[in-house]
């Protein structure tokens, strides 16, 4: 799903809106879940899940191609762990 379809969702479900607040809505959520995450801290939605950043330590890799060894610095990693939730709605067939 992309953010415009996700808008368009939303507007459909909720036609009293105007679809520019409806935009105006969605652009600030994911840019302060953006910003929290810039800083490195967690964003937990109940019942969704929680992103958290974690620290990838330097280390060496291989290039596939030319099978060179390569150095990479340390960087951070955006995990994203579901909500009891949402596993139990993911795993509802099983």
């Amino acid at each position: 799903m992309t953010k415009s379809e996700l808008i368009r969702k939303i507007s459909q479900r909720f036609p009293n809106m105007f679809l520019k607040d409806i935009q105006v809505v969605v652009d600030t959520i994911f840019d302060e879940i953006s910003e929290a995450l810039v800083e490195e801290k967690r964003v937990e939605l109940r019942g969704f899940g929680a992103f958290t950043i974690r620290r990838r330590q330097a280390r060496k890799a291989r290039n596939p191609r030319t099978n060179e060894l390569v150095d990479l610095d340390e960087r951070l990693a955006l995990y994203f762990r579901a909500g009891k939730e949402l596993n139990a709605r993911l795993n509802k067939g099983d």
